[in-house]
Order: structure tokens, then C-alpha cells, then sequence
């Protein structure tokens, strides 16, 4: 399938399952959401997942996007780049947190209480970057 139709198809989608590999090559699926940049996908995750533990050992990641209607659906094969955890309300990582809810969300009642909220559940960005689809997408 052509990478760009698949894309065009995430950004009106959200339904979404991440997999990615454990240590002994099986796989292990998580339901995220995600804000897409062209090829890029970025997703907020919390540092002790076993989906953050498995892309610190293996980048190698497959996103699939499905429609409500189960037949209509686009999967991505990339890898994924994973930030440093947000150690401080001030930091940079902190900083990508708030505009990943601001561009999903809008506006925080409260600010400072997100980034404190963000240091304490250990978060991190993870960008999953699409290298290839697969799916079946009407014509």
C-alpha cells in the first residue's frame, strides 16, 4: 500500500494499537493515541511499560489504525525514537508533553499541575516513525 493514502487515513483515524517485540521476539500490543506530523507519529508513554522496556531493547514497532468498521484499516512498519523521561516541570520533555495535549486536547485548566503530573508519572515521547504500510483502505 502506498505510505502516503495510509497516512492520510491515520490523520482522520484514531482507533490505534501499538506492537511492539519482547525479549523473546513475541509480540505485545498496547492501545495509544497519537498527533501526526507527516510520517511521524508521537505518542506520550510512561517510562515503566512494558511497551517503553521492549523499544529501549528494539526500536522495531508496527502501528495499526483501524476505522469503526473493522474491514477498513492501515498498518505502519517503522521504529520508534524514544525521548528522555520528564525529570523536572521545566524541561524540555515536559515541554513537547504540553503541546501534545495542547494540539490534542486544547488548554489545560492548570498548567502547572499537568507538569508536575507528567515528572510524576514518568513520561516520556515516543515517535514512531512510519517506514511502510499495509492495509485495505477504500478506493
Amino acid at each position: 500500500m502506498d505510505l502516503e493514502r495510509a497516512l492520510v487515513f491515520a490523520a482522520e483515524h484514531r482507533n490505534t494499537l501499538l506492537t511492539t517485540l519482547r525479549a523473546d521476539g513475541r509480540p505485545q500490543q498496547s492501545v495509544v493515541f497519537y498527533l501526526l506530523d507527516g510520517n511521524r507519529f508521537t505518542i506520550s508513554v510512561t517510562d515503566n511499560r512494558a511497551k517503553v522496556k521492549n523499544l529501549r531493547r528494539d526500536p522495531r514497532a508496527a502501528l495499526y489504525v483501524a476505522s469503526d468498521n473493522v474491514f477498513v484499516w492501515a498498518g505502519f512498519d517503522g521504529t520508534v525514537e524514544l525521548s528522555e523521561v520528564a525529570a523536572s516541570p521545566d524541561d524540555a520533555v515536559v515541554d513537547q508533553l504540553v503541546e501534545y495535549y495542547r494540539r490534542g486536547n486544547g488548554e489545560h485548566e492548570d498548567w502547572a499541575a499537568y507538569r508536575q503530573a507528567m515528572v510524576d508519572d514518568q513520561r516520556l515521547v515516543a515517535t514512531f516513525v512510519a517506514t511502510s504500510a499495509t492495509g485495505m483502505l477504500p478506493d
